[in-house]
């Protein structure tokens, strides 16, 4: 697989939706993950991201226009011990219960998302995307990407992937829930896009928000934990302010 520049794949699409992108930074310092949402209806860009005791939720930015909170309103991030969980939707609780039930089952990310499929929102039907960061004590970590999507539209059936990996200096994996804007919107296919990764969390935030479609851009979460035991950083950027 070619490893492409992220900033140059959001810039030439307009609507990738929603993304998650997680990797090891250039240099081998720290875990780097990001998510960010977009949106194209007035109830979907009247959000922010807002951070808690142990996790990030979607919240409505002017909760008078706020026409329909379901499948926008979410936890998007938690942590579960020794595991960051990230997704597209309140899928996160389902991965956050398995793990806190089951902390030394492998497979309890799997295990959850057998539970879930696709967002009921015809026509888009729009994909669940999740991401799992597990560290190790000796100042590792490994990764899991996933997306749950309807059989080429088709609503009666729910096309499950899971996608493991080690880490490798400078590199990441992007997947996002739409392949460009359209009508209806087309989902993500194929396997996660390889991505290199920059040092730091800010050039990581930099690179993503400042490439993300100025219209449709809504909200952006990049978190760096050092590899060494350190405090993580955090980072996030809402469009509405």
């Amino acid at each position: 697989m070619i490893r492409k520049d992220i900033g140059k794949l959001l810039a030439e699409n307009t609507y990738p939706g929603r993304g998650i992108v997680i990797g090891m930074a250039k240099g081998g310092l720290s875990a780097l993950i990001a998510y960010f949402i977009m949106g194209r209806s007035e109830n979907s860009r009247n959000r922010v991201f807002e951070a808690f005791e142990g996790g990030l939720r979607t919240k409505a930015f002017d909760e008078s226009k706020m026409a329909d909170p379901s499948l926008i309103i979410y936890n998007a991030f938690r942590t579960a011990g020794d595991t960051d969980i990230v997704t597209n939707g309140d899928q996160t609780d389902t991965i956050y219960e398995f793990i806190r039930k089951k902390p030394d089952c492998d497979f309890a990310f799997e295990h959850a998302l057998f539970t879930r499929e696709f967002e009921p929102d015809a026509p888009n039907y729009t994909p669940r995307i999740s991401g799992l960061v597990r560290y190790d004590k000796k100042g590792g970590f490994n990764y899991k990407l996933s997306v749950l999507k309807s059989a080429g539209g088709d609503p009666s059936a729910c096309d499950r992937f899971f996608y493991n990996y080690t880490p490798v200096e400078g590199r990441g994996h992007f997947i996002h829930t739409y392949l460009k804007d359209g009508n209806p919107i087309p989902s993500f296919s194929g396997e996660p896009e390889e991505v290199f990764m920059p040092e730091t969390a800010d050039e990581f935030a930099g690179i993503i928000w400042n490439n993300l479609n100025s219209e449709n851009k809504v909200s952006l979460f990049v978190r760096a934990v050092p590899l060494n035991g350190g405090k993580p950083a955090e980072i996030i950027i809402n469009k509405n302010k």
